[in-house]
């Protein structure tokens, strides 16, 4: 059991002070890092980083936020002309589809001198473009403050349209503009960008509506576990680090039992230079594992718990449609008991490192390609987000590991008018489709076997209690419909399957601890727009009758 309380919600920082701990995920949804993939499961670990993280680990598929409530400080910044302070990259790029402006928009717009109509952007195809602006608003679309002066940027005007394709002169062209806004979102500068147009007889302005990210932000929290009893995770992100749009992030865990840590820089890929992206990273956590669980113990009776330390670097680029990434990892994996004594085999002997020697060790070159076609990556409505991805271990260190990861994820939004409700931007009325497989083919480590069940997998179970299998298939589909302009309903269905495959894990920990292999729900959920971000509650009933309650950040999927 995990649980965070916050016990610092605002810290005052100087502006000289300006991350975010991501649980290694592919996360095409956030977002972004927001994931982050690095474990073998189906329930994918957090993809923090602030949605805008590059992850050259292909583990595991797309997740939502554990929740962490965290005392953000936002440093203040004054706009330069220069360049400078931007920051860094997304795991999957997204489309932002254009929209109508909402009320106060088209109101400061009106303040700010702008033309007399304003119309939606799709309705615009092939006319011609006088002018492209960029506008800055605040979190409330508003692009004036409360007396009435142009909200300020600090990002320069001139290298956001360095970044995109449509310019002035140009006939317009919604691909482009989707494009475009894939390229800013995976630079990981602002919260929330929106399209919209202004006629100029019979021309159109074309306006970039951005809401910036904050330069700098540290938090505090407290936490709670069975593993390692009270920690005080503390993180910390610069946006303004180095040159250019480059981030760095930090984010360490002490207590009693030591410190985890997560360490990474970040340098997006540059549309205007045509320069390739890169991160660097380097993590060291622990945790009790999903995989040996269920009351088979170590001989002494700890409960096993699974230490990982490592580190990658990756580059990416846009591939045509596609955004690839390219990542060489190192991962040292080991089991252990309470007091990090090497464990090698569980009460009942049966192995829990393929080496057999307690640690297993997995050189690997990862690739992962990514096709995003939703209208809006922060919050889409409609289109959908395909990921391919592989992984292949070097047969290196303790183990000797040869084997091959691969997965597949599928998101699809269609947008619905069941309840005819228009008045939640951000929380609209839509159905959500989530299709995921994958295997592991040739050496399977049992740590990294695929775990089903919890809340980023089936919503009725704990994490990992469905199976823990060689291969496996997850289906998922949500109703989300709005309930205030700040609150939101979700009726969800969810099932799992390990295809068979839990014999096939060495040492066959899923059936000597009686796991189905198999588990599907239902439930209801709420989600609330909040200063920290979208929380959800979820309550999942199982088809094995039991009840959980799912309490996290962003959605499901």
């Amino acid at each position: 059991m995990l649980m965070r309380i916050p016990i610092i919600a605002f810290l005052a920082l100087a502006t000289v002070a300006g991350g975010d701990l991501a649980a290694r995920a592919l996360d095409p949804t956030d977002a972004p890092r927001e994931v982050e993939v690095r474990e073998a499961t189906a329930e994918a670990q957090r993809a923090q980083r602030d949605e805008d993280e590059v992850s050259p680990i292909v583990r595991d598929l797309p997740a939502s936020d554990e929740l962490a409530v965290t005392g953000e400080v936002k440093s203040p910044s004054l706009k330069s002309d220069r360049p400078k302070d931007f920051t860094s990259l997304l795991t999957t790029p997204g489309t932002i589809a254009t929209k109508p402006e909402t009320e106060p928009v088209n109101r400061n717009a009106q303040q700010l001198g702008g033309t007399r109509q304003i119309s939606q952007a799709g309705n615009a195809e092939g006319v011609y473009v006088a002018e492209v602006k960029i506008r800055f608003v605040n979190s409330r679309g508003e692009a004036v403050d409360k007396k009435g002066n142009p909200i300020q940027g600090r990002i320069s005007e001139d290298f956001i349209r360095g970044e995109l394709k449509l310019k002035a002169g140009d006939n317009y062209s919604q691909q482009v503009v989707r494009s475009d806004l894939q390229q800013l979102q995976q630079l990981g500068l602002f919260d929330k960008v929106t399209v919209s147009t202004q006629e100029v007889g019979t021309d159109i302005n074309v306006i970039y509506n951005v809401q910036e990210r904050s330069a700098r932000s540290f938090g505090v929290s407290a936490s709670i576990s069975d593993d390692v009893g009270v920690a005080v995770p503390l993180s910390y992100v610069d946006r303004t680090f180095g040159t250019t749009p480059q981030r760095l992030s930090v984010e360490l865990e002490p207590s009693l039992r030591g410190i985890q840590y997560d360490v990474e820089f970040v340098s997006p890929y540059v549309a205007a230079e045509d320069r390739l992206g890169y991160s660097v990273r380097a993590f060291g956590d622990r945790k009790i594992s999903e995989i040996f669980n269920k009351d088979i113990d170590l001989p002494n009776g700890d409960r096993v718990r699974e230490i990982r330390i490592g580190g990658n670097l990756a580059v990416t680029r846009p591939l045509g449609d596609w955004r690839g990434t390219l990542g060489l990892n190192y991962t040292n994996i080991s089991t252990r008991d309470r007091n990090l004594n090497i464990a090698r085999r569980d009460e009942r002997g049966n192995p829990l490192t393929f080496s057999g020697s307690g640690v297993d060790e997995l050189y690997t070159v990862s690739f992962d390609a990514t096709r995003d076609r939703r209208n809006n990556p922060f919050n889409p409505t409609s289109g959908s987000i395909f990921t391919l991805s592989t992984e292949q271990s070097i047969p290196l260190g303790s183990g000797n590991i040869v084997s091959n990861r691969l997965l597949a994820n599928y998101i699809q939004y269609v947008p619905v008018t069941l309840l005819g409700i228009s008045e939640s931007e951000t929380l609209p009325e839509m159905l959500a489709f989530n299709l995921q497989g994958g295997t592991v083919i040739g050496d399977l480590p049992p740590t990294e076997a695929f775990r089903l069940g919890g809340r980023n997998s089936v919503r009725g179970y704990d994490s990992g209690d469905i199976g823990s299998g060689r291969s496996y298939f997850l289906a998922s589909g949500e109703y989300r419909f709005p309930v205030g302009r700040d609150v939101g309903g979700v009726i969800f269905v969810d099932f799992a399957s390990d295809l068979g495959t839990g014999d096939s894990v060495l040492g066959k920990p899923a059936s000597v601890r009686d796991k189905p292999g198999t588990g599907a729900a239902v439930g209801l959920g709420v989600r609330v727009r909040s200063p920290f971000g979208l929380i959800r509650l979820d309550v999942g009933i199982g088809d094995s009758g039991e009840t959980k309650f799912v309490l996290g950040t962003k959605q499901r999927f």
